[in-house]
């Protein structure tokens, strides 16, 4: 039996994604897997060390861990029309926003790479996703990124939407955001590689066809969401585009990397590397 470490966020959607796994749904054909919960800032800087066999990781933080990492087909989260957000307690424009110090939930995380070609002025500080709400209502800082459930929640904390960076990119593109991506460990082979993407696409399908009971194994990961929120913020980020990017999303993850690139906020040239299973 082969050991292989899920790495993946805390979350509804990602409880969603692997519920097949996590409970022995199906069968692994020889694998075990086991699954690491942290926060998405946490996965990005591991991977850079490649800590473990299969992890979450924003598609910004793909092009510094490509070396050790190829992008599975399966698994992404796409802001297909929407995304994170920059929320206040007022109304601020784009000009107020630079004069402005933005909390945001990381550096190596798709919506700082958003914020950034929105916004290149932007000022900002780090904060942990979770607490970002509660800074700025706290008038800690008058401006926030906010991802995961947090774009569901905000204007009931009395909160107002500046932009959504996944409404702007598609605007700007014409394509989906990637956000969010799983990545699987070069070293494992190519074999052993595709026959966990198999085993991951498998997951997402039982869950996909097992609607009800998958969202109530995600429910515990919901924080205090209500259940009609929470599938609906599972139906945004588990869907056809989380069983395979398609050409489309394929488009996007590069267009993202390459805008990127090309602002300077991304060092090194992007080489996007997907395995096809």
């Amino acid at each position: 039996m082969q050991r292989i470490r899920i790495a993946h966020s805390p979350d509804s959607d990602d409880a969603f994604m692997f519920y097949a796994l996590a409970k022995e749904k199906i069968d692994t054909g020889g694998f075990v897997f086991e699954h690491i919960l942290k926060d998405i800032q946490t996965l990005n800087e591991e991977a850079l060390r490649g800590v473990y066999e299969v992890s979450a990781i924003s598609i910004h933080a793909y092009p510094k861990v490509a070396d050790k990492y190829m992008l599975l087909p399966t698994g992404s989260s796409m802001g297909d029309q929407y995304g994170p957000m920059i929320i206040a307690k007022q109304n601020l424009t784009k000009e107020d926003l630079k004069q402005k110090v933005i909390a945001v939930p990381g550096e190596m995380t798709t919506a700082f790479l958003a914020l950034k070609l929105f916004l290149p002025e932007a000022q900002y500080k780090v904060v942990p996703f979770d607490q970002i709400m509660p800074a700025v209502l706290e008038d800690q800082f008058e401006a926030g990124l906010i991802i995961h459930e947090g774009q569901l929640t905000y204007s009931e904390k009395g909160l107002v939407k500046i932009v959504d960076l996944g409404e702007w990119w598609y605007e700007d593109t014409g394509l989906p955001l990637p956000l969010g991506g799983n990545v699987i460990r070069k070293d494992l082979g190519l074999e052993t590689m595709k026959k966990v993407s198999r085993l991951i696409r498998q997951s997402i399908q039982y869950s996909l066809d097992h609607r009800e009971e998958a969202l109530e194994y995600a429910l515990q990961f919901a924080g205090d969401m209500a259940s009609d929120l929470a599938d609906r913020f599972v139906g945004m980020y588990v869907n056809h585009w989380t069983l395979d990017y398609g050409d489309i999303g394929r488009k996007a993850v590069r267009t993202l990397l390459q805008r990127g690139f090309e602002a300077g906020i991304i060092k090194n040239r992007p080489q996007v590397e997907f395995l096809e299973d």
